[in-house]
């Protein structure tokens, strides 16, 4: 039987999948099956109609709109389609990609468990019944996962002290709340395979004698919170989840707490304030949350990614897993590539892979082929790398040596029209929004540091602005409570590092290199002017002057520096400097 899947995760609906499913329902011959699957991760294809025979994908239809449903139905029986195909170069870039984590993703239904059984789902958590805790965290240790979250810990070394930690109740948390402007990694996995999360989390809890647990997501992710409700259900129905699991002496429940929003609530232990109904705010620690966290009782917090890389380990072997990836980062990695790349979506490589290799191999290099510039790894609180470190290798000594951090995999890419001043601007306003305020490093710290950087990219800079960022931001980094403070710094620190003549140069020149920030902007007309009057007719405050036919003038005493005229334009005669 001929299957026709559509590509039904958030890029995918918002690409406008909901229609083109809706059509295929109500013109599908009964001979043909309907279904959805969650993002495949070239979200740039959005809307995606695959085509599957005897479960082998024999078609693949990209940027499907709702009037080509009807050519989709012709191809079916037997007919041509004139429709988007993929690209040999997004072939490629799929083919080099190594899925671990998003084996499953774009494939099967994230809706129907049958569908992940079939994929060797929870086969993993039969393996791991079979052993003792002690022998399941043995085999984490040998796979050398470290937690993909952010700082990388050994995943291994965090079961461990809660399996150890004596306490009456144990808890499994996982952190779900993706709040890095640009990273979707964890929303993508809980869309298109929920029930892989779920067998990570029970592996866990059988480990460290964990009877009760909750997926922390935020109520931003609708669509990935309906699937976990769906997936959730059905592990209950079939004896994967609830009393006596798979008739053994493990019992496991599971409920989800949909968070607000809040950044800082990504940090575990202002997560598990959440969680307890409170105002999320970090606690002092000492003591660590495998000692006491959710309800002073011991607890054990992974990200969504750590979760869903445990099945795998599970079925194939440590062995396997860890051949993957360096000496130090086993396994794979996946990334959400956004900004200013030509193929944006998810990837996933192993350890080791270079930022070049994902940009230009896999995200098929920089929009309009203009040159790349930096690339921010490890969301708000990561670092910018310039184009000299495009063939560092991503681990996570690498990369925290080179000024930033792994995070949870976002890579916001930017091209030679960024500025990297204004860019630290925008990092720092979004950590600035979301401190709690518990501790003034980062209450005030992070407020003097935006006011600062406000100042210079309005041409008001003073040269003492430049060592005041330096000091002030080494001063927030050390005195902060927790990682949001300790890390906030890192955007303008590593700018600084890399791009320190751009600073310079809004500072003493009150020029911005990038022609980015717009009151150090000037605007200059032309020579091959034919004077149209398009640019003095839309100019709002009447700064342009001149003759019809002949080359007009902006008066640089009236302009406001908009940009007005440089957009209507259609001779690129307006010059922007």
């Amino acid at each position: 039987m001929k299957k026709v899947v559509v590509g039904f995760g958030s890029c995918g609906r918002a690409a406008g999948a909901d229609k083109i499913y809706e059509k295929l329902e109500s013109l599908l011959p009964v001979q043909f099956a309907l279904e959805k699957t969650g993002c495949v991760g070239s979200c740039y294809l959005e809307p995606i109609v695959d085509i599957y025979e005897e479960d082998k994908l024999s078609r693949r239809f990209v940027h499907v709109q709702g009037e080509d449903v009807g050519e989709i139905l012709s191809f079916l029986q037997g007919g041509e389609a004139n429709l988007g195909l993929p690209s040999v170069e997004d072939e490629k870039a799929m083919a080099t990609q190594v899925r671990v984590v998003l084996e499953n993703c774009g494939i099967i239904n994230p809706e129907k468990i049958e569908e992940y059984l079939n994929k060797e789902g929870y086969v993993g958590l039969k393996k791991a019944l079979s052993m003792t805790g002690e022998e399941v965290i043995e085999e984490m240790k040998a796979s050398g996962l470290r937690g993909r979250g952010g700082a990388g810990f050994p995943t291994w070394f965090k079961w461990d002290a809660a399996r150890k930690a004596k306490s009456d109740k144990k808890y499994i948390v996982c952190n779900a709340d993706e709040g890095d402007p640009g990273a979707f990694m964890d929303r993508g996995i809980m869309e298109g395979d929920p029930h892989r999360l779920l067998e990570g989390m029970l592996i866990c809890a059988y480990a460290v004698g964990a009877q009760e647990g909750m997926i922390y997501v935020r109520a931003e992710y609708p669509l990935a919170v309906q699937r976990l409700k769906i997936a959730m259900a059905q592990a209950e129905e079939k004896g994967y989840l609830g009393n006596r699991i798979l008739n053994s002496d493990f019992s496991f429940r599971l409920r989800i707490k949909e968070g607000a929003g809040a950044f800082v609530c990504g940090e575990e232990t202002a997560l598990i304030e959440s969680l307890e109904g409170k105002r999320g705010m970090p606690r002092l620690k000492p003591p660590f949350p495998a000692q006491k966290g959710f309800r002073q009782s011991s607890t054990n917090i992974n990200n969504v990614e750590t979760f869903a890389n445990v099945p795998w380990i599970f079925r194939h072997g440590a062995e396997e897993f860890a051949k993957f990836g360096t000496e130090s980062s086993k396994g794979t990695k996946v990334f959400a590539l956004t900004g200013k790349i030509k193929k944006g979506g998810l990837v996933e490589v192993p350890m080791g892979t270079t930022i070049r290799q994902i940009i230009y191999e896999i995200g098929g290099g920089i929009k309009e082929d203009k040159r790349f510039k930096a690339v921010q790894m490890g969301g708000p609180s990561g670092g910018c790398l310039p184009e000299s470190l495009l063939d560092l290798p991503i681990d996570y000594e690498s990369i925290v040596q080179a000024g930033a951090m792994m995070g949870s995999g976002g890579m916001v890419v930017m091209d030679e029209e960024t500025c990297m001043v204004d860019m630290a601007r925008f990092f720092l306003d979004f950590t600035r929004k979301e401190s709690c305020g518990k501790c003034i490093h980062c209450r005030m710290g992070t407020k003097r540091l935006l006011e600062t950087l406000e100042r210079i990219t309005k041409g008001q800079g003073r040269e003492s602005d430049l060592d005041l960022l330096k000091e002030l931001g080494e001063e927030v980094k050390a005195g902060s409570l927790c990682g949001l403070g300790q890390t906030a710094p890192n955007p303008i620190l590593s700018t600084m590092h890399y791009f320190y003549p751009e600073y310079e140069a809004h500072v003493k020149e009150k020029a911005c290199p990038a022609h980015h920030c717009q009151a150090l902007l000037q605007y200059k007309i032309l020579d091959n002017c034919i004077g149209c009057g398009q640019c003095l007719r839309n100019c709002p405050v009447g700064a342009i002057r001149g003759e019809r036919r002949e080359r007009h003038f902006i008066d640089e005493e009236i302009c406001i520096a908009c940009g007005v005229c440089y957009e209507v334009c259609r001779f690129n005669a307006v010059e922007k400097a």
